[in-house]
């Protein structure tokens, strides 16, 4: 009885020094050893379209347990763009062969902005693992190379810019009605574009169309990524503000946004409507025929109190002409005419650019 407990105590010893051997004190002995492992996945992995997004998911595995925070240094591959949109990992814990397992699971957005073949990795990680009594390992490891290719479907083809996503969606809303206006009113359109898992800055421009006689002043284009979850849902807003300059009929045209579904792998189109806008000229005559009245009036008004002083200075020149004398009579009044001159003169002038002559 005490040589077979002698040989279980020798055993366990021996099984202890060589898996402390077999742990290693670096990274490379943990990964070479199998006490750490590093996998990569792409989804999805085939029939892919430019501007599609491609998740990357690095997942980080050790028997052990982490010690630290890991880092990611993000590769740069030629017409691809590479984002870390979510900021910390999955964690998880998994039995495999009876024994747990720490894990850890990363996540890369990629969207190729051409067609064409793209080779990610190796992706250099900065890890730090729980190395027992010798304290936390550090070291860096390396994910493995993945390789994808983007390609253009025939439908897709001469389009120009598409939006290729799961969901997308275009709309456009005027804050008043279009067929009730005159010269000089203003109203503002607001267009609105929304997808999901895209970039903002990859959401198509809206262009303006110069027409003569409606001015329009478009306001900087609003962008704006929300990530939820791994959900990243992209919004471009725009907003117009026009000004009717003169009457006539005017004519927003159709647009048409073309959207790679990526749910059906197939080609939609989404379009807004044309907008016919409708200005007359009755509020320039309105405004005429108000001013008229007020401007007759108050020249009246000025005419009836220059007479009242002309009046009321004849008077007081015929009662004291004895104590003036002719020459004091005569300056008097010439300085009475200036006076009445001023008085008859506007307070501001006819037109607030008197030199321009716009309105001649």
């Amino acid at each position: 009885m005490p040589c077979k407990l002698l040989l279980q105590r020798t055993l366990f010893i021996l099984v202890t020094a060589c898996s402390s051997l077999t742990l290693g004190n670096s990274i490379e002995e943990l990964e070479a050893s199998g006490h750490l492992r590093i996998e990569s996945a792409l989804m999805p992995a085939s029939q892919i379209v430019p501007g599609q997004k491609v998740t990357l998911t690095l997942e980080i595995a050790t028997d052990r347990w982490f010690a630290g925070g890991t880092r990611i240094r993000i590769p740069e591959v030629p017409g691809l763009v590479i984002l870390q949109t979510e900021q910390f990992a999955s964690n998880a814990s998994e039995t495999r062969n009876g024994q747990t397992w720490a894990i850890q699971r990363w996540t890369l957005d990629l969207f190729p902005q051409r067609a064409g073949d793209f080779t990610v990795g190796p992706i250099p990680l900065q890890l730090h693992i729980d190395g027992g009594k010798e304290g936390a390992i550090q070291g860096e490891v390396h994910s493995p190379v993945r390789h994808f290719t983007a390609a253009i479907p025939a439908s897709l083809a001469g389009t120009g810019q598409w939006v290729a996503a799961p969901a997308f969606s275009v709309k456009q809303n005027f804050n008043r009605a279009l067929d009730t206006l005159t010269v000089g009113d203003a109203f503002e359109q607001e267009v609105l574009l929304e997808a999901s898992d895209v970039l903002a800055m990859m959401l198509p421009v809206y262009h303006l169309e110069k027409q003569l006689g409606l001015a329009a002043y478009p306001s900087p284009a609003v962008l704006e990524n929300i990530v939820n979850r791994g959900q990243t849902l992209a919004s471009r807003s725009i907003r117009i503000s026009y000004v009717a300059e003169k009457p006539g009929q005017f004519v927003l045209p159709a647009r048409d946004y073309f959207w790679w579904n990526t749910r059906s792998t197939k080609l939609e189109v989404l379009s807004l409507a044309e907008v016919r806008i409708e200005v007359g000229g009755a509020a320039a005559r309105s405004n005429n025929t108000t001013t008229a009245p007020r401007s007759s009036l108050r020249r009246g008004l000025i005419l009836l109190s220059s007479l009242t002083l002309l009046v009321i200075s004849l008077i007081l020149c015929r009662r004291y002409r004895r104590y003036l004398p002719l020459e004091g009579l005569g300056i008097y009044l010439s300085d009475l005419m200036v006076r009445m001159r001023t008085l008859w003169q506007p307070a501001l002038p006819s037109r607030l650019n008197p030199e321009n002559s716009a309105e001649d």
